[in-house]
């Protein structure tokens, strides 16, 4: 299994206090609802979201403590996402432990993903300038958005790769550019350098995604931590079985359609085989591969440094991630 990076050296300080003021705005005085924020705090793994925004704001200035609360804040509503995800995923395992769907059930999973959102907006107001507040208001609306044309496309066996990366540009790819964008403003970075910042967040939550989708076709409960197979068993079509359908000949496309309309238990695995004889994995590893290119290049806008060369790193990292 390829292990997890560390990206955090150039802002270690700071995302240590991003995680002080994190667990202390989500503090309740009932001892119930802190032993399910415990629980939350299992779904942390690489805080990706909060370590992009403190090195974007690294590398185009300074840090602030404007920087710590925008951090907490961003992880909140991924959080947020990753539980309502598991509740439309009827997803069972998360970080190699059970999800809070699991614990709970969908109705309690679902009042707590609104307790870390009604948290994130509360903690945001704290800040002098609401700008911030509006930048990540309408980017959650995205997210929303995005899951929202998903469950529409559910079912969809002609859903276009355009449809596809519509989806996934609001639904993820949204969040990481938002990211990288604030943590640019935040350090009153030049307008030229917040919009690349924000274009490198915005392909690499592309590139991102894309392996994400790999990975529930190709990859093992033990590698990646979660539950995987769901899009197919959800009719979801991603983008390598987009590829396969356009390709495929007669036969083969009629397969595809009797295996995704069919209730065969084992459809993820009836599907990896049909895709394995086929270029639909190497083609979409080489989108992938297109936009972490893409977002590396949008890095020319900052000087060389340790914080540069940490985006650097977890952008090409998102093509080697087997979790």
């Amino acid at each position: 299994m390829t292990t997890a990076i560390d990206i955090a050296g150039p802002i270690a300080t700071a995302i240590d206090r991003v995680i002080e003021v994190f667990d202390a705005e989500l503090r309740s005085d009932l001892p119930f609802v802190n032993r399910l924020v415990e629980h939350i705090r299992t779904y942390r793994g690489k805080m990706l979201r909060p370590k992009l925004l403190l090195l974007a704001g690294r590398a185009a200035g300074d840090l602030n403590e404007q920087h710590i609360v925008l951090g907490a804040v961003v992880e909140m509503v991924h959080m947020a996402t990753l539980v309502h995800d598991d509740v439309l995923d009827q997803a069972d395992l998360r970080r190699r432990g059970p999800t809070v769907n699991r614990v709970l059930d969908n109705q309690g999973a679902v009042l707590l993903g609104d307790y870390l959102i009604s948290h994130a907006y509360h903690l945001c107001s704290s800040l002098q300038s609401q700008a911030a507040s509006r930048r990540i208001a309408a980017v959650t609306n995205t997210v929303c958005e995005g899951e929202l044309m998903q469950i529409e496309h559910r079912g969809d066996f002609e859903l276009s790769e355009a449809a596809y990366f519509e989806i996934i540009r609001r639904k993820t790819a949204a969040l990481t550019s938002v990211c990288c964008e604030l943590g640019a403003a935040a350090a009153e970075a030049d307008d030229d350098v917040v919009e690349r910042l924000a274009a490198f967040g915005l392909d690499l939550g592309i590139a991102f995604q894309i392996v994400d989708d790999l990975l529930d076709l190709t990859g093992t409960e033990s590698e990646t931590g979660k539950t995987v197979g769901r899009d197919a068993d959800l009719r979801k079509l991603t983008l390598p079985l987009i590829r396969f359908r356009d390709q495929a000949c007669n036969d083969e496309h009629r397969r595809l359609m009797e295996t995704l309309t069919g209730d065969d238990a084992n459809i993820t695995a009836r599907v990896r085989s049909l895709l394995a004889r086929s270029d639909a994995i190497d083609y979409a590893m080489d989108v992938a591969r297109s936009h972490v290119q893409s977002a590396v290049s949008h890095l020319e806008c900052v000087p060389a440094g340790e914080a540069k060369d940490a985006l650097t790193t977890a952008a090409e990292y998102v093509l080697r991630r087997r979790q």
